[in-house]
């Protein structure tokens, strides 16, 4: 039989258009545009003036006005972007508005740049030796656009979001003449040091840029200063913003409180590396709650009642301790690749763990030594830190060392699964991870050293100095083991950079305590509700506000089995309308009931109900005694004498 051969041919045929598209050259990439020049260390000619004008409260709107020396030629302005403390790019310069830069009253053009749009270029025209550069800070309005920083009776002011600066210099190498303008009658407090007031224009010292923006600056109506000093060579103090004159009231017992915080800081670490210390405290129901470290001084931010309805704040009273740990931990010794020499070259967050977790350790140490918060409600929350990681099951997909890279992932945004992402642990599991590390010390030196050995030897050089001084992980390992020898290194990179999806309690046990749970609420708890809602992550695995919107499920438990989630809303609880005493109710009878807990709730425009079979009962994390073993974590705890 003759047979036909005219595939081939056809098959060539219909080969062609694949072949001439794949001849056909692809798209080239456009060249990048040159990088913005590199900082080096040498003194930009001149002072800058900088006033910041904040007295329009009504529309919180600050006008900025700097006198800038230059020389002719090309020149970049850079508006910082990598803030200290933030440890992520989160500089707000789409709040930047209405730029303007003149030279005798003439408009220079300016560029912002396409592949750093945190950089403005320019060129200044011969003979020109002064540019004044204007513009407009636009602070929050609502609390959709972030953090309300401002309103008629405060202002807390980050000299970073009202800055501009000439690229190519450290920022300690850039001298600024700095100058606010306040409403009448307005008290401020920052660590700036008063050169001269007109009228209500304050005019501080001349100082580098990287000290201006270590300073930050609270003013407003409502104003105490409070004096916090050991005595002449260490001087504290708290200044207090608030809503009212009222609630600036402080009762003498509470006064006794926060003096014994400064005084056991100081004996924790026995040096200081500030001139002054000035906590900037607001307390408010509109200004939003804050916690950033300076050098010399904090931001701190918390609920009006703090010293009216003083029971209620025991989960959050670490703040002052934390952010005043941080003077030594983190702004005087700190991780040499979280050192940068401006404002604009990214950091590097992967000693978080240290920066960021050994301060939330000693944040809640201070806090019990000063009597700030009981011995009974540290341990509590200290439980309750290793009861949410034993509920949270993203400790086995990623180590600790990881979750530093958060704040550059995710801007420090809520995240929607935070059991599984894992999130920032390196702060709280960083506390247990340096508990640990403190009672291996006190049990292998048969508590002879302890970590304030380590606090003292790391962080009490240069008494007196405020110049940081920066440090890598083998300097932290040669520190520990000075105090106590060790294999730390092995004991770090188990629990800091290997997978470890077990809990970390050793430092319970060895602290002669053990994680265990209850049904029945301590009573510190009650007065101190948590983030005005309840909590039963440990139980049914969710947490939900007074309204029934849940806030968060945790991933795998009964509530995520179940097919509920972040911002559903609960309306009912086996047939009653919901309440939390309703839904506690509930979970302690099917403890010893045998039907399940139905849950109406909201889902969207849908009703639906959810049946969970759950037995377990409340399951509260406390600490329990271990029989017969050293109480080490009291002892921890018990103030320094």
């Amino acid at each position: 039989m003759m047979k036909l051969r005219v595939f081939p041919l056809l098959v060539a045929i219909a080969a062609l258009p694949l072949l001439a598209a794949a001849q056909t050259p692809g798209p080239e990439p456009v060249p990048y545009p040159a990088p913005v020049a590199a900082p080096v260390d040498t003194p930009y000619p001149g002072t800058i003036s900088l006033l910041a004008d904040v007295t329009d409260t009504a529309h919180r709107i600050v006008h900025v006005t700097e006198q800038i020396p230059v020389q002719a030629g090309a020149l970049t302005l850079l508006y910082p972007q990598w803030i200290p403390g933030n440890h992520s790019p989160t500089g707000p310069i789409s709040r930047l508005t209405d730029l303007r830069i003149t030279a005798s009253g003439a408009r220079i053009p300016w560029v912002r740049g396409q592949a750093n749009v945190y950089a403005f270029h320019l060129q200044v025209p011969d003979g020109v030796t002064s540019l004044q550069v204007e513009y407009y800070f636009l602070a929050p309005l609502v609390p959709a656009q972030g953090r309300i920083s401002f309103d008629g009776n405060f202002i807390d002011l980050s000299w970073n979001t009202v800055v501009l600066y000439p690229a190519g210099h450290f920022s300690r190498d850039i001298q600024y003449a700095p100058a606010i303008a306040l409403p009448a009658g307005w008290k401020y407090a920052t660590a700036l040091t008063t050169a001269a007031r007109d009228g209500s224009t304050v005019h501080f010292a001349r100082v580098p840029l990287n000290t201006l923006v270590d300073s930050p600056l609270y003013a407003g109506v409502n104003y105490k200063r409070i004096n916090l000093s050991t005595g002449p060579d260490n001087i504290v103090h708290l200044n207090v913003f608030a809503d009212t004159a009222a609630d600036l009231a402080i009762t003498p017992e509470e006064l006794a409180l926060h003096q014994a915080l400064a005084v056991q800081a100081q004996r924790l670490f026995a040096s200081h590396h500030y001139t002054q210390y000035n906590f900037l405290f607001s307390l408010s129901n509109t200004i939003g709650g804050e916690g950033l470290e300076h050098h010399q001084s904090s931001e701190d931010g918390t609920r009006a009642n703090y010293f009216t309805d003083w029971a209620a704040g025991v989960r959050n009273r670490d703040l002052l301790a934390h952010e005043y740990t941080h003077s030594w931990n983190g702004k005087f010794r700190r991780p040499n690749d979280l050192w940068t020499p401006n404002f604009n070259v990214p950091m590097r967050d992967d000693l978080l763990w240290v920066y960021e977790g050994l301060t939330q350790y000693w944040g809640y140490v201070l806090t019990a030594r000063s009597g700030m918060r009981s011995l009974e409600a540290t341990r509590d929350l200290m439980a309750g830190i290793a009861a949410n990681f034993a509920a949270s099951p993203g400790r086995t997909w990623r180590p600790l060392v990881d979750t530093t890279n958060q704040p550059s992932m995710s801007q420090r945004s809520p995240q929607p699964w935070a059991s599984m992402q894992r999130g920032e642990d390196y702060y709280q599991e960083g506390l247990l991870i340096w508990l640990d590390a403190d009672t291996k010390i006190r049990e292998l030196s048969h508590g002879a050293k302890s970590l304030d050995d380590f606090a003292k030897l790391f962080y009490g050089v240069h008494n007196g100095s405020y110049v940081t001084d920066t440090y890598d992980l083998n300097d932290i390992v040669a520190a520990l083991n000075q105090v106590q020898p060790y294999d730390w290194m092995h004991f770090l990179q188990t629990r800091v950079y290997q997978l470890h999806p077990a809990v970390p309690v050793e430092g319970f046990t060895q602290g002669g305590w053990r994680l265990a749970y209850t049904d029945q609420e301590p009573r510190w708890m009650r007065r101190a509700p948590a983030f005005g809602g309840a909590s039963f992550s440990t139980s049914l695995g969710l947490s939900v506000a007074r309204t029934g919107m849940i806030n968060n499920v945790w991933w795998g438990s009964p509530a995520f089995k179940a097919g509920l989630a972040q911002g559903m809303k609960l309306l009912a609880v086996n047939g009653t309308a919901f309440t939390a005493a309703a839904l506690t109710q509930a979970i302690l009878a099917a403890e010893h009931g045998a039907g399940a807990i139905h849950l109406l709730y909201q889902s969207g425009d849908a009703v639906k109900d959810a049946a969970i079979a759950y037995r377990g009962g409340l399951r509260i994390p406390i600490l329990e005694r271990i029989p017969n073993t050293p109480d080490r974590l009291d002892a921890i705890l018990a103030p320094v004498r």
